[in-house]
């Protein structure tokens, strides 16, 4: 056997679980970790938009101390 699930262990298991939350709380369950992760992505994306890859000066930092001198 191995120690691995066989499908009949994940019937029920999937049946006892229903039975202990229900349908309408799984469903519920199921589209709240759904938004969650559709949340993450987005927070990623907009995180990634503005950055290029190995530039991390900033732009025209050395415009400002270039023409002054002492």
């Amino acid at each position: 056997m191995g120690g691995a699930f066989s499908i009949w262990h994940w019937l029920i298991l999937l049946l006892i679980v229903v039975m202990l939350f229900g349908t309408k709380r799984l469903s519920t369950l199921g589209s709240d970790l759904g938004n969650a992760v559709k949340g993450f992505r987005k927070a990623m994306t907009e995180d990634n938009e503005g950055t290029i890859p190995g530039d991390e000066t900033e732009p025209n930092k050395g415009a400002d101390t270039a023409g002054k001198s002492k």
